[in-house]
Formats: C-alpha cells, sequence, structure tokens
C-alpha cells in the first residue's frame, strides 16, 4: 500500500515529441499550475506590492507670506510652508553674504587717508560703488563718473582702495593682535595684463618661432642627459680599470702561503660593468670546469664576436683545456678584454664627438658670429668653451644644431 501511495504521488507527464523543452516549460510549471496571461513581479526587492501609510496625521501646509532680507524694498512674496514654521525667518536669507566695506570719519581721512593724488570727494565715491557692487572691480570701473573725476584704470581703483583698508586697519587694531592686511601689488597686476596681451597678439611667425625654440629646448635637455650618462658611464669603465689593475698587482706581490681570509668589506667593490661577471657553480652535485667558461647571457652577440676576434689575434685558443688554472686564467684574460673593448669604444665615442663639434666650430668661426679658436682649443681671451651665447641672430640654427650633432661613429653608418 505504500508503494502504491508513493506511485501515485509522483506521476510524471512526458513531453510529447517534436515538442521544445522551452514550449513545454511553458504550459505547466512544477506545481502544475496554468502559466500567467500576464507577466507579473513577485520578488521582494526595493518594490514593495502596497504603499504603507501610516496612521498618523498629515502635517499641515499654509500658503504664508514672506520677505526676503537681501532686498531693500519690502517686496512681499508668498509660497506654501509648514504651518509649524509660520513667524521663523526665510531659510534662504542665511546665504545672502555682504562684503564689509570699512568706513572711516572726517577726521581719519584728514590725519592718514589723505593723497595728493586723490580728492575726498573721489575717495567716497569709490567706496560708496565698492558697497553698492560688493568689490567687483570691474564692474566698480564701468560705473565710475569718469568725466567728473579723474580718469582711473582697474588698477588703480584697487590700489586706492586696500591701501585706505590697510590704513584703517593699522590705526584700529589693538596693540598685540595679529593682523591680517589686505595687499595689492598694482606694479605686478599692471605687468601681468601687459604680458597676457602681449602673449594674445601674437603672430601666427611668432608662435610657430615659439614653439620650435620649445623642441630645441627639449632636445638639448634630452642629449645632455645623455652626455652625462655616458660620462657616468666611462668613469665607471676607467674606476673598474684601475680596481682590476691593482688587484692583479697585490695577487702577483702577495706570497703564496695561506693567508686567513679577509671580510667580504675590505674588498674593494668593483662596478657591475667592470669586465664579464661570470657565474658562481656553489651548488651540491657534479659541475663540469667548462661550464665556468660559458660566457654569461648579459654579454652581448657583439662583444661575443670581438671577443673572439681578439683572442684570435693574440693566439690563444677559444676552447683551451679546462683545468683549474687555466679556466681562472682565460676567465680573467677575456674580462680584461671586454673591459679594453668599452674602453676603445668610449674613446672612439669622445673622439668623434669632439672632432664634429671643432669641425662645427670652425664653420661658426667663418661665419663671423664666434671668435677664432686657439692651439690649445680655447678663446684668445682664456675663457673655454664653445662660446655657444655669443652668437648673431642668423647663425641661430647652426648653434642650436652643434648640441644636436651625431653622438657615435656608427651613426653614420646607420644613415
Amino acid at each position: 500500500q505504500k508503494k502504491s501511495k508513493k506511485s501515485s504521488e509522483t506521476l510524471t507527464f512526458k513531453r510529447p515529441e517534436g515538442m521544445h523543452r522551452e514550449v513545454y516549460a511553458l504550459l505547466y510549471s512544477d506545481k502544475k499550475d496554468a502559466p500567467p496571461l500576464l507577466p507579473s513581479d513577485t520578488t521582494q526587492g526595493y518594490r514593495t506590492v502596497k504603499a504603507k501609510l501610516g496612521s498618523k496625521k498629515v502635517r499641515p501646509w499654509k500658503w504664508m507670506p514672506f520677505t526676503n532680507p537681501a532686498r531693500k524694498d519690502g517686496a512681499m512674496f508668498y509660497h506654501w510652508r509648514r504651518a509649524a514654521e509660520e513667524g521663523k525667518d526665510y531659510p534662504f536669507a542665511r546665504f545672502n553674504k555682504t562684503v564689509q566695506v570699512p568706513v572711516y570719519s572726517e577726521q581719519e581721512y584728514q590725519m592718514y587717508l589723505h593723497d595728493d593724488a586723490w580728492t575726498k570727494a573721489e575717495t567716497d565715491h569709490l567706496f560708496d560703488l565698492a558697497r553698492r557692487f560688493d568689490l567687483r572691480f570691474v564692474v566698480i570701473h564701468d560705473r565710475y563718473d569718469h568725466q567728473q573725476f579723474k580718469k582711473r584704470s582697474v588698477e588703480d581703483l584697487k590700489e586706492r582702495y586696500y591701501h585706505i583698508c590697510a590704513k584703517l586697519a593699522n590705526i584700529r587694531a589693538a596693540p598685540g593682535t595679529d593682523l591680517k592686511i589686505p595687499v595689492f601689488d598694482a606694479g605686478h597686476e599692471r605687468r601681468r595684463k601687459e604680458q597676457l596681451e602681449r602673449l594674445y597678439n601674437r603672430t601666427p611667425e611668432q608662435v610657430a618661432e615659439e614653439e620650435y625654440l620649445i623642441q630645441e629646448l627639449r632636445k638639448i635637455e634630452t642629449r645632455k642627459k645623455e652626455r652625462e650618462k655616458r660620462t657616468q658611464d666611462l668613469q665607471k669603465l676607467i674606476t673598474a680599470a684601475d680596481t682590476t689593475t691593482e688587484q692583479r698587482r697585490a695577487e702577483r706581490k702577495a706570497p703564496k702561503k695561506k693567508l686567513p681570509q679577509k671580510k667580504e668589506t675590505e674588498k674593494p667593490a668593483v662596478p657591475e660593468t667592470a669586465g664579464i661577471k661570470f657565474p658562481d657553480f656553489k651548488s651540491a652535485g657534479v659541475t663540469l670546469r667548462s661550464q665556468r667558461m660559458k660566457l654569461p647571457s648579459s654579454v652581448g652577440q657583439k662583444k661575443i664576436k670581438a671577443l673572439e676576434q681578439m683572442l684570435m689575434e693574440l693566439g690563444v685558443d677559444l676552447n683551451p683545456m679546462p683545468t683549474e688554472e687555466i679556466v681562472q686564467m682565460f676567465n680573467e684574460l677575456r674580462s680584461d678584454l671586454v673591459l679594453l673593448y668599452e674602453l676603445k669604444q668610449a674613446f672612439a665615442n669622445c673622439e668623434y664627438e669632439l672632432q664634429m663639434l671643432r669641425h662645427r666650430y670652425e664653420a661658426l668661426a667663418k661665419a663671423g658670429s664666434i671668435g677664432p679658436l686657439s692651439a690649445e682649443g680655447a678663446h684668445p681671451d682664456g675663457q673655454a668653451g664653445l662660446g655657444m651665447e655669443e652668437g648673431k641672430g642668423d647663425a641661430k640654427d647652426q648653434i642650436i644644431d652643434v648640441v644636436g650633432a651625431p653622438l657615435t661613429p656608427n651613426s653614420v653608418r646607420r644613415k
């Protein structure tokens, strides 16, 4: 009987043949309910089915008059407002901010504020306009009575106003107080507007020339940084060569007895660019001596070919018998040869650059923009350098192009 009940409860309907699954799912749901005729949303999220209204009474609103304190004509306006707020001030009145323009007396003006270039009537007219237009000096200048008084600029009006404010603040301040006195630099403001006017009145040719000069200046700064970097690299190579030579001399002069090992801190620091840095095989396991002769991946293909060429010229076998002493000597030889190769390359670059600068200097000297070059590479008056800033305006492109000289002898071949 239990089995029969379970089998009757779990009756399922098979999907007819030829009917898609989606179409069959629209006919009946799991609860055997008919599909809805209209789409419905039964999810309980931010939406609510019914509006939940409280049982409290709604606060009453009233149509009431109000006045705006910002208006001085006493105009009356009306708006809806809660009945509980009747009689209160207009809420937006707090945004009505006004500038506090100082007031001076006749005695203060005669004692402290008198100026031969300004009359009292003209000063009073300026301060009256400042109160009316809230220190908008462009508007004040437009409304200024230029027919009755002398014609003034905006900077003159500002200078007079802030000068009086600073005087009154110093007079009325209590002793020992920290004052914040307003300062207006009329001369700076006039120069600023003059420069702005000149900038606005530039011709297209002047704009193009300025852009050209800015680009040339950026090129000069870039090449200067490159020269400084190459100078540092060259100094590292020279230091590495000197350090390696001193180490070899010390090793030759030292006795062959086993001496106590020195601390690592006492060893002279050799820059990473010194020759070749071979890997150390300190891990456990069997290693071949020939692995210690293998050049690291940091050495470029160009250096490897130059190194093989120098070894062939010296008559050294490229793959010698890898005994302990031969491996050490062979690696030291290749490291010294790579260092020598880098020094030669740096020396060739410097020689080529110096020669190019000398040729350009001679061309400028023939043009008459720079004085002749003496045999020692200096000016006749004893000043060293190329005298770039003393050139004339006609040779501007040539002077700028001095810094743009090719820095390596290989650049000509690339072109």
